[in-house]
């Protein structure tokens, strides 16, 4: 199994028309994952790599059955875009772009609940299941089927802990970036939910980093409900307080969110924090069998 996507999901890949929407859907459909349609408004009846355009969402789904769809739609009209698919019926949304001012995203959180839509990012790489699906901009070469799940606020460091696990012989059941903006959709704890109730998930990777509380509420989850064993990696060590590093989210404010923290929260309950992203499979490979 997986969690959130498999070999049935059906894609919409909405700003297919643009050039990363172009270029991605093309990847994706290459890997496998069914893409089945796009949407750009006034560029309904045009073929991108064989895949239909719509003007809709709603007339994709219908026409389409598609049950996800992809954000490659400028930050101005994304929220749009996002609330669209969900009132469409789409129930799980992946906002890859990035610059999404943080009200609106606020705004369209609290309509996807009510939808009942699952929301991953926005800013983010999206996510991938291996040999079965992706959905996003994640390179597909270095994931391997396996029995990891990985969480990450960080697009780039899931890469590296993932092609140091895939390295160490370790695959991969499902890989998400979660995205590092101060508000998200689903987060460590909903994901790690997810993933200590599939079956083919026998432990987690979860990559943080500096700012907000999330890492210290995950680990106050997983000393409370997670049976499987879980690796950590905290990226900014070395920030300054004050300044942000990178993400929107990655910021330290009033002496909390430190990378210290975030560390001694998780060493206290026993889950190991890895000090480089190399250190993965080694640190797996003791949580497996202690």
């Amino acid at each position: 199994m997986s969690i959130l996507i498999d070999e049935s999901t059906r894609v919409i890949v909405q700003g297919i028309t643009g050039r990363d929407g172009s270029f991605h859907a093309q990847k994706m459909q290459e890997y496998g994952t069914h893409v089945v349609a796009g949407t750009t408004p006034g560029k309904e009846g045009q073929r991108i790599a064989g895949i239909p355009v719509f003007h809709s969402v709603e007339k994709a789904v219908r026409e389409t059955g598609a049950d996800a769809s992809v954000i490659f739609v400028p930050p101005a009209f994304a929220i749009d875009a996002i609330c669209e698919a969900s009132d469409a019926g789409v129930k799980l949304v992946v906002a890859i772009t990035e610059g999404i001012p943080t009200l609106d995203v606020m705004k369209a959180v609290k309509f996807l609940e009510r939808n009942g839509t699952l929301l991953i990012g926005p800013n983010c790489p999206g996510l991938i299941s291996p040999g079965k699906c992706k959905i996003g901009i994640l390179p597909a070469n270095i994931f391997k089927k396996g029995y990891i799940g990985l969480i990450s606020r960080s697009g780039t460091l899931t890469y590296e802990v993932v092609n140091a696990l895939t390295l160490g012989g370790y695959g991969q059941s499902t890989c998400i970036g979660m995205g590092g903006d101060p508000i998200i959709g689903l987060g460590f704890i909903e994901l790690l939910q997810r993933f200590e109730a599939d079956p083919q998930t026998q432990a987690v990777a979860l990559i943080g980093e500096i700012g907000g509380n999330a890492e210290e509420q995950a680990a106050e989850f997983i000393a409370s409900q997670m049976t499987k064993p879980v690796v950590a990696f905290i990226a900014g060590q070395t920030a300054p307080p004050g300044k942000r590093m990178g993400h929107a989210g990655a910021i330290i404010s009033g002496g909390s969110g430190t990378a210290s923290e975030k560390i001694a929260a998780f060493e206290k309950i026993g889950v190991p924090v890895a000090k480089e992203p190399a250190d993965f499979p080694e640190l797996m490979k003791k949580a497996l069998h202690t």
